[in-house]
């Protein structure tokens, strides 16, 4: 298995980084009607048969999935695990060179702007893109202006304040209507248009994947695990969806296919029997918030099965423009559709 990983010149790191956590999906929004799951034409059916030569993993910490055992040596600064759905894929694609250069705090900007996780410099992510890139994937979004450390540190901190009540959406009230945080998820949707055009522009020939976030709230109930105000977990969940469906429409509007890890984890979400995501305190299998191995095991089984399948209508350069597939690989090995089981957030950058 040949396996590449992007990384600065490492310093040794003692502390874990606090990440950045997901949003909580909401029921309505996160498969919005008359969304498609678009996807790019430029692989073949015979292409979409074997496994890509060139696969660039990019994304924040619930790609990295920071927390989850064990750490990558290669990906310290970054908090990136052996266990996140980047690694899983390259163990079960031998013959795939896998650069995974997710970071932990990372948002859209840091696709073309160097980041600095513990003042150490990581070059943009889209540095890892070439032409002979066939297959990319994107889990960003969730950090952009703020939004996850909104949800997760503003309102638990706004329930303590008011227990039954909507605190925390009521603090993002405008005053002329309308919300501040579901303003700022809409903008990030223009971000992540340009981020699947900047993949593109790199990449002209790469099957290009928007992997959604997994559920954290429940669709009624409340836990201890998640200490939110009562009136908040359908806020909070609300806005979770709103971001799933910005990412779906991202997908749609520039022919990048939609992974939908928001679907897989319904039922595993924090407070739930058999949950996906950790709740409020660190534990030995992820960081607060962030999602514990199964859940980058059912992401990866989502992309395996993603990709097993041939792309689902055109996009960009004409499908004529890709090359016709290799020969020598004629032989190798379909991709297997695993059953789903399925993002990472940093307080300063989310």
């Amino acid at each position: 298995m040949r396996r590449s990983v992007r990384r600065p010149r490492l310093v040794a790191v003692a502390a874990l980084v606090l990440a950045c956590a997901s949003i909580p999906p909401t029921a309505s929004a996160e498969d919005p009607a008359g969304a498609t799951e678009a996807g790019t034409s430029r692989a073949s059916r015979a292409d979409a048969a074997v496994p890509p030569r060139r696969y660039v993993a990019l994304g924040d910490s619930f790609t990295a999935a920071t927390g989850v055992p064990d750490p990558d040596p290669g990906g310290l600064v970054c908090t990136r695990s052996t266990s996140n759905y980047p690694s899983v894929l390259a163990r079960s694609w031998p013959g795939t060179e896998v650069v995974d250069v997710s970071c932990g705090a990372a948002d859209t900007t840091h696709m073309t702007k160097p980041q600095r996780p513990f003042g150490v410099k990581v070059p943009p992510q889209f540095d890892a893109l070439t032409p002979d890139t066939d297959l990319v994937t994107i889990g960003i979004g969730g950090n952009d202006f703020g939004v996850f450390a909104a949800l997760i540190f503003n309102c638990s901190q706004l329930a303590k304040t008011d227990r039954t009540g909507a605190p925390c959406r009521d603090a993002n009230r405008k005053p002329g209507g309308g919300d501040r945080l579901r303003d700022r998820t809409d903008r990030t949707g223009k971000r992540l248009i340009k981020v699947v055009k900047g993949v593109q522009r790199r990449s002209p020939e790469a099957r290009i994947l928007l992997v959604s976030y997994p559920q954290l709230v429940p669709r009624r109930g409340t836990c201890a695990k998640l200490p939110l105000a009562k009136g908040d977990y359908a806020y909070s969940r609300g806005l979770n969806g709103r971001l799933n469906a910005v990412i779906r429409r991202a997908a749609g509007r520039t022919g990048a296919e939609y992974v939908n890890v928001a679907r897989a984890s319904r039922g595993h979400d924090v407070c739930s029997a058999d949950p996906w995501v950790n709740g409020k305190d660190n534990t030995g299998e992820a960081i607060f918030y962030h999602p514990f191995a199964v859940e980058q095991a059912a992401v990866a089984g989502l992309i395996r099965a993603k990709i097993a399948k041939p792309p689902q209508s055109p996009s960009g350069p004409s499908a004529s423009n890709r090359s016709k597939p290799d020969s020598s690989r004629v032989g190798t090995p379909s991709c297997s559709a695993l059953s789903a089981l399925e993002p990472a957030f940093s307080p300063s950058t989310t």
